[in-house]
Formats: C-alpha cells, structure tokens, sequence
C-alpha cells in the first residue's frame, strides 16, 4: 500500500466481480466498511453506513447507481464509478465524476483512489 487506508462502500451486483474488488481494496490496505450487490441496499447503506469514499458499479442488475451517487454527493463523500460500459456509460449529472473501466488492475485501482483521496480533482476526472 502506497497511502493512507481508507473505509470504503462497495456497490458492485456481479458476487464474483465484488469479491475481486474487495480483495484489492483490502491488499491496497483499505477496509471495506459495507457491500451492497442491488440498489435498494445500496441506498439503505449510502444513507446509514460511515466511509471515506465508495466505488460504484453503474448498472446494477438493469437499475442505474445514480440515487447511490445522488446521497453520496450529497453527503460530500467523494466516489468512483466503476463501468464496463466506458464514459459513454456515466450518467450526464456524474460526468465529472472520476471512473475506472472494467476489467481494471489492482495498481489503477490504487492510482484512482490515491488521486481521489489526494483531492486531485476530488469529485472529477
């Protein structure tokens, strides 16, 4: 691990994708403060768990991630978006929201989130 450690929110719906993402996280030397694999989870967790920064599976099984994005925002708790789908895939209101494209290596994983949590663009790209 190259920086702080961090808590961190998971909302990823694939079980084996969100396995994967928590291991690195956690290699990287982060806890993962809660997981959430649909939407109504991830609301309930966005609204009711602490954590210094989440990353978020755009599409979760069909459903955008935006009301996730909308309370974390709102909360002023910066976020990554996690997408197989590209830029193209990033809700217009989450543009300048930073993203990392899937399949992603443990060590863009950490550069993303050490920018992130740097204040490099904090809330952006």
């Amino acid at each position: 691990m190259t920086g702080p450690a961090y808590s961190v929110f998971v909302v990823e719906d694939e079980a084996m994708i969100r396995m994967m993402l928590v291991e690195m996280l956690e290699e990287l030397g982060h806890t993962v403060a809660a997981e959430a694999g649909h939407l109504e989870q991830a609301v309930h967790l966005a609204n009711s768990s602490e954590f210094d920064f989440a990353v978020l599976d755009i599409n979760l099984a069909g459903k955008s991630s935006s009301p996730v994005a909308e309370i974390i925002r709102t909360r002023k708790l910066p976020f990554i978006f996690s997408t197989g789908y590209g830029a193209s895939g990033i809700p217009p209101d989450f543009a300048d929201v930073r993203s990392l494209q899937k399949p992603f290596t443990i060590e863009a994983l950490g550069r993303t989130v050490d920018e992130l949590m740097r204040g490099v663009n904090p809330f952006g790209r």
